[in-house]
């Protein structure tokens, strides 16, 4: 079977990930940390498949993410938790907001002006 027919299953949990609205690789992508030509071979996740990242989303409708070990909030400087929480919710905004904006894959990714 072809990739692209098997879909896009979670390589944490195994399960399919059905929107980009839940997709680690399409935030990561959206953060900048992703490059444009790796995004169709990298292995993709949930997002709450990946703690690390998940627990500094700091939205109403996204249920915390406890993250356990040395990159827990708890562990880390409250400066750097507070930058990585504006950072990575921004673009969790971005990523819910991408169905309704009409734009290709690759003017996904954030401005490096937080007004966008």
């Amino acid at each position: 079977m072809a990739k692209c027919d098997e879909g896009y299953r979670c390589e944490v949990c195994g399960r399919d990930v059905e929107s980009v609205c839940d997709s680690d690789l399409y935030l990561r992508f959206v953060l900048g940390e992703v490059p444009l030509e790796l995004l169709h071979r990298l292995r993709e996740r949930h997002i709450r498949c990946n703690p690390a990242l998940a627990q500094y989303i700091a939205h109403p409708n996204f249920a915390p993410v406890a993250c356990a070990g040395p990159f827990a909030r708890a562990e880390l400087d409250p400066a750097f938790v507070r930058a990585e929480e504006e950072r990575v919710t921004r673009g969790y905004l971005r990523l819910l907001a991408i169905p309704t904006l009409g734009l290709a894959v690759p003017e996904y990714p954030l401005s490096v002006t937080p007004d966008v």
